[in-house]
């Protein structure tokens, strides 16, 4: 994109060889003393590749895409995110093309003028300016071509090269150089003819102006060319280029040039010309006379004030905006480098908060007192959704696309700046979904409105129905959490989904499971749900989702579990069979509050799988104790009931370099109806309080270390009113107190649990210390028998140790405060 300053016209002439170092010279007419044009990088589009819920991020100088990819039909429900700024992989031809590129626009600019320069136009004159002329294609088009063109350029460089075959220590001219060799250039040096010095350091912003790099092989071809390009770039207002010869046959350059400067100025401005027509520039006729010539500049200055006028305020904070304003005060006269700076500057608020393709394209009022900054912000100009088949053919899909809609964030709507977060936020929103099995948010350039980005959405359905049969063993823990297997007989589960019926993400899921394949009726559980998003209608911002299932399954009741020292204790199982109605209402994606109705029919079972009505225990004769605690609140065996049930959860969690730091709270009510078996009335609340605190921080992206976590955890439960035994809070196991077995250490009415874990990373996992404390409050002997005291437990105990965590599974060596012995567990899952 070409830049220059109004009311003045820019022109350039190519001379020829220059004396005895033949240098090739490019100088501006003394006469266009002023503003010159001032070239900008090619944006950059960001790419975002999500896949198994992990999320890249890098910045390419073509379009490229945000993609994701499911690995699993159902979404996790915490997906990992993870940011990796990735660099070019030939930054060399990165930067070049990009010196280039606006070399290339600008030289068009230049090309479409074509006239002699005119006398000066009068002092005091205003702004003027705008966008560059002539050429299809639209603003990003521009910009690219010329940066592939010359990627492509030196893509033919290799690594072969011929010597220059002259005396060492010589100038060369350009011109004498041979068309069929293959120069080596050992060094690239600048000299600032106005400084009387060479510029040190690569990180000056002329060095990015060079596509050629020392140690690179270059054509006489390519040498020329160079110089043209930085003749042309606006940034000099005379250049020259010498070759010196080495005795390794090498060659040296020198870059010897006088930067443009302009008066100082005292006002910055920023506008945002993304959705503005560009200005056409007319070549002026040879025969035009000075008064009309005159007029000429005028008009372009009364077209770049209402240009001003017509534009937007771009989104550069004033905090920002004085800082460039403290650059030009401490510079005094605007320099091509401190352009640069200031271009640099903005550039860099705009790609730190998000906004990729936002991009510097022009400085105008370069002749006033006033630095006018046009950035073209990446304003979204439309939205297409797409579906595609397996092989990438865009097909009708059956999601309606007002499911899809409501899950965008707002930035990523026409109207706004595309924001590489809002991308983010779109996968992410989307595959929660579990609807597709491949998401890409592509942003790319709108062809109709210049500096308009259009945002394509593109997705791949999932089969609507799908089933599927496994068959397991189970292994459950035995004697010091030593893992053993239940039976011999495998187990297994058919299951069955229709999922987005009638294109609503409404859907219905089923599963039929048995722990005894070989005769599934002495053990068969089901569960059938159906869910319906959207209760108040898609179009209506409530988020609100209804439920409904009904349900059988069969659990080994902790409660009736022998303490230390106790003989094995017979097991108890409890049968459940039941419906469930319930909706959740999401007020954001971090809290959300699930209220409903639960009926259900609770069959107390021993091990032969008939009903019994109480626990037992083995007695030293060998005989067992049938007194022990009633299983069920009515003493038959079976109980029936009725309660509302109530959930708020707070999950602010999110995963730095995969590991989980936050806070999560949920709070969750059951309350009895009176209506069943003895009428139970009860009201039974627990608390859970987690924190996932930082200790570190750290970089995040992909292949980044995690920090190290200390994880602080505490747990309350209580009950008022009617409680069965197979309701009791039950202490100790895997997700209560470590180092003990499920219920070793009691079954109360008022349980409290504080545990603490710091998570220290290690190579590709992490290693954890932990200590945990759980207590009945002195509550176990209300509950009906107290099975606390009749299974010999303890009511209160504490543990610590260490872990390691190996993949799903957690290996962990846990002491019991209690008997002061240690044992090794294994766990599957997270403890919180």
């Amino acid at each position: 994109m070409a830049l220059y300053a109004p009311a003045q016209l820019l022109s350039a002439t190519i001379g020829g060889a220059a004396s005895l170092s033949g240098r090739r010279r490019r100088r501006h007419s003394a006469q266009t003393r002023g503003p010159k044009p001032y070239p900008s990088p090619i944006p950059r589009y960001p790419t975002v590749n999500a896949r198994n819920h992990e999320t890249l991020i890098s910045f390419s100088s073509v379009p490229s895409s945000v993609s994701a990819q499911a690995g699993d039909s159902k979404p996790d429900p915490s997906p990992s995110l993870e940011t990796r700024r990735a660099k070019p992989r030939n930054r060399k031809t990165l930067i070049s093309a990009a010196a280039a590129a606006t070399a290339a626009a600008t030289g068009a600019l230049f090309l479409n003028l074509g006239s002699p320069p005119p006398p000066p136009p009068p002092p005091g004159g205003g702004g003027g300016g705008g966008g560059g002329g002539g050429g299809g294609g639209g603003f990003w088009s521009r910009i690219f071509s010329p940066l592939m063109a010359n990627a492509r350029d030196e893509e033919g460089a290799s690594a072969e090269w011929d010597s220059h075959g002259l005396p060492a220590n010589i100038v060369v001219q350009l011109n004498k150089l041979s068309g069929l060799k293959r120069y080596k250039i050992s060094e690239i040096l600048f000299f600032d003819r106005r400084r009387g010095s060479l510029v040190a350091g690569t990180e000056d912003s002329f060095f990015e102006m060079v596509s050629l790099r020392p140690n690179g092989v270059y054509t006489k071809a390519q040498l020329q060319k160079e110089l043209e390009t930085l003749a042309s770039c606006g940034m000099f207002e005379k250049v020259d280029l010498e070759g010196k010869t080495k005795p390794d046959g090498t060659l040296a350059l020198t870059v010897s040039f006088t930067e443009s400067t302009w008066q100082s100025a005292d006002a910055f401005r920023c506008i945002n010309v993304g959705l503005m027509q560009q200005t056409k520039q007319m070549d002026l006729d040879p025969d035009m006379t000075d008064r009309e010539k005159l007029e000429y500049f005028r008009s372009q200055e009364r077209d770049y004030r209402r240009r001003i006028e017509r534009s937007r305020p771009c989104l550069l904070p004033v905090p920002v905006q004085r800082e460039v304003m403290q650059m030009l005060r401490e510079q005094g006269k605007v320099s091509a480098r401190l352009l640069q700076r200031i271009r640099d500057r903005v550039q860099k608020w705009y790609h730190d908060e998000g906004y990729a393709c936002a991009q510097v394209v022009n400085f105008g009022n370069l002749n006033t007192r006033e630095v006018v900054c046009e950035v073209v912000e990446g304003d979204i100009t439309q939205l297409v959704i797409q579906f595609q088949d397996k092989l990438g053919n865009v097909v009708e899909g059956n999601t309606q696309l007002p499911v899809i809609r409501r899950e965008l964030p707002k930035q990523l709507r026409p109207g706004h700046v595309f924001n590489i977060e809002a991308g983010k936020q779109a996968l992410r929103n989307i595959n929660s979904l579990a609807l597709f099995s491949n998401i890409e948010v592509n942003p790319r350039p709108d062809e109709k409105s210049e500096g308009g980005i259009i945002v394509e959405i593109k997705l791949k359905e999932l089969e609507q129905k799908s089933a599927e049969v496994s068959t397991e063993w189970s292994i459950v823990p035995g004697r010091n959490g030593r893992p053993t297997l239940a039976s011999i007989q495998p187990g297994g589960t058919v299951s069955f989904e229709h999922r987005n019926i009638k294109g609503l993400n409404r859907s219905i899921l089923g599963s039929v499971t048995s722990s005894n394949l070989l005769n599934p009726q002495d053990d068969l559980s089901f569960k059938l749900d159906y869910v319906h998003p959207y209760l108040d209608g898609v179009y209506n911002p409530r988020n609100r989702t209804f439920r409904a299932s009904c349900f059988n399954s069969r659990k080994l009741s902790p409660v009736f579990t022998g303490g230390p020292g106790v003989d094995e204790v017979p097991p108890v199982w409890i049968d459940r069979v039941g419906f469930k109605a319930n909706i959740t209402e999401s007020f954001t994606r971090q809290s959300k509050f699930t209220y409903g109705l639960v009926m259900e029919e609770i069959i107390t079972r021993d091990e032969t799988s008939s009903i019994c009505t109480h626990g037992s225990r083995a007695l030293p004769s060998g005989g067992l104790s049938m007194d022990g605690p009633p299983t069920t609140l009515s003493g038959t065996g079976t109980d029936r009931m009725a309660f509302a049930q109530a959930n708020i959860t707070r999950d602010n969690t999110k995963f730095v370099n995969g590991t989980v730091v936050g806070e999560r709270d949920v709070f969750q009510l059951d309350q009895g109806l009176g209506i069943g078996s003895n009428f139970p009335f009860f009201n039974r609340h627990q608390l859970t309080l987690t924190r996932f605190i930082q200790l570190k921080k750290v970089e995040e992206g992909a292949n980044k270390p995690p920090p190290p976590v200390l994880v602080l955890h505490g747990h309350y439960g209580g009950c008022v009113g009617d409680l069965p035994s197979y309701d009791a809070f039950t202490l100790g196991g895997p997700y209560s107190v470590r180092g003990y077995n499920m219920g070793e250490l009691g079954a109360c009415r008022n349980i409290l649990e504080l545990a603490g874990e710091l998570r220290i990373p290690v190579r590709n996992t992490h290693v954890y210390l932990f200590a945990e404390h759980g207590t009945d409050l002195g509550s176990s002997k209300d509950v009906k028998g107290n099975p606390t005291e009749f299974f010999r437990r303890a009511g209160q105990g504490s543990s610590y140790g260490v872990g390691a965590k190996l993949g799903l599974v957690r290996a962990e060596y846990a002491v019991d405060h209690n008997s002061g012995t240690g044992a090794v567990f294994f766990r599957f899952g997270e403890r919180f």
